[in-house]
């Protein structure tokens, strides 16, 4: 089984890796957060990997970060979510934040990963709410607050800013006109002007 990865980063793209060992270039799917914390082509990386071995091939996950392998480890327990799935909801949020969902049983949350429906929301708070002990104490609350501000920050980092930027942004909005605390358009207005 192959535990950790380090070599020349090859090739990146978002969702995959290739990681050349020892003349051996190893085939990595990965989360948008990895994708985004690796070096640049060329220069060594390292992931802690999980390999997933089936009847017709073997595939590797890597991670940059342990505590992302170790959740990642922990939700493809759960019966519905394979290793793609896992993946998907790993990129979609960030270990800290799907733990606290889990744990704060925010279905409305976990429903928002592409792929995880209502019934899926659930099972994975039944399943998980408990066995999540040993993860770290989720980070105190984002500075942004209220669903319209999680949408506009949501829709920011999506479309490629920061998500430190975008918070101080939107929090620059709001701190102008708190009429834009729960008026979507209007703070996405408002947080672009702030951001550009």
């Amino acid at each position: 089984m192959i535990a950790h990865l380090r070599g020349k980063l090859i090739h990146k793209q978002p969702g995959q890796a290739i990681v050349e060992a020892a003349g051996v270039g190893y085939d990595v799917t990965i989360s948008v957060p990895t994708f985004t914390a690796l070096p640049s082509v060329g220069l060594e990386a390292a992931l802690h990997i999980h390999t997933q071995v089936s009847e017709d091939q073997i595939a590797l996950f890597g991670f940059m970060d342990r505590e992302e392998k170790r959740l990642f480890e922990r939700l493809i327990t759960v019966s519905g979510v394979g290793p793609k799935l896992a993946i998907k909801m790993l990129s979609g949020l960030s270990p800290e934040r799907t733990v606290q969902a889990i744990r704060g049983q925010d279905h409305a949350q976990l429903t928002r990963i592409p792929g995880v429906g209502k019934k899926l929301a659930e099972r994975l708070v039944v399943e998980l709410k408990d066995k999540l002990d040993d993860f770290a104490a989720p980070p105190v609350q984002s500075a942004v607050q209220g669903p319209a501000a999680e949408d506009v920050l949501s829709a920011l980092v999506n479309l490629g800013y920061q998500r430190t930027a975008a918070e101080k942004a939107i929090q620059q909005a709001v701190a102008k006109d708190k009429t834009l605390a729960a008026d979507f358009d209007g703070l996405f207005r408002g947080a672009l002007k702030v951001i550009r």
